[in-house]
């Protein structure tokens, strides 16, 4: 397993490190010990797995707010999709910045996106898998995103026509967000 700091501060690629013979493979996928070596581990409390069965489909830009916000650690079981997670955390000097990761079954790639930053994904084939854990409950009523195509995070996204839910295509702005002075945990 090696772990490599991303530009956005908090945030880590995961790549793991699988052993290969005849009969296929295996890999760890999580190692408390090493990932507690970075400052990385946390206390997972629940599992997801999403399916999408069409490229082109974004899910995103999701988050949760306080004080339900939630450190995820993502990886692709099936498939290949551009990850992207934005940093919402007010006091950061990369607020309102995005990046992203290609996460694959081929590249065996994961990322930890640590609480205050917005999470989403676009899938770049069809049959895509999705596993991620994080660190809080779920809860509706702390739902928050921010939209795929705010121009004032210009997320470069792999499609400009994308498979989109209700809920998705009417998310609010980045300003929408900062307008409502609602915070997102970051510890």
């Amino acid at each position: 397993m090696k772990i490599i700091p991303r530009r956005l501060e908090g945030v880590f690629e995961i790549r793991l490190s699988p052993l290969s013979d005849h009969r296929g493979l295996f890999m760890r996928t999580y190692d408390e010990s090493i990932l507690s070596s970075y400052g990385i581990h946390r206390h997972w409390v629940q599992e997801n797995q999403s399916v999408t069965i069409r490229k082109g489909t974004i899910r995103g830009l999701h988050f949760q707010y306080s004080p339900s916000s939630e450190s995820k650690l993502v990886r692709v079981a099936a498939g290949a999709v551009l990850d992207v997670f934005v940093d919402l955390r007010k006091d950061s000097p990369t607020f309102g910045e995005w990046d992203s990761l290609e996460l694959s079954e081929d590249n065996r790639a994961m990322i930890y996106i640590p609480r205050g930053f917005a999470h989403g994904f676009c899938t770049l084939c069809d049959h895509c898998t999705v596993q991620y854990k994080v660190d809080r409950e779920f809860s509706a009523a702390n739902d928050g995103g921010i939209r795929w195509n705010d121009p004032s995070i210009a997320v470069r996204w792999p499609t400009e026509t994308p498979i989109l839910s209700d809920k998705d295509k009417n998310l609010p702005t980045l300003d929408m967000f900062i307008s409502q002075n609602k915070e997102l945990d970051t510890a």
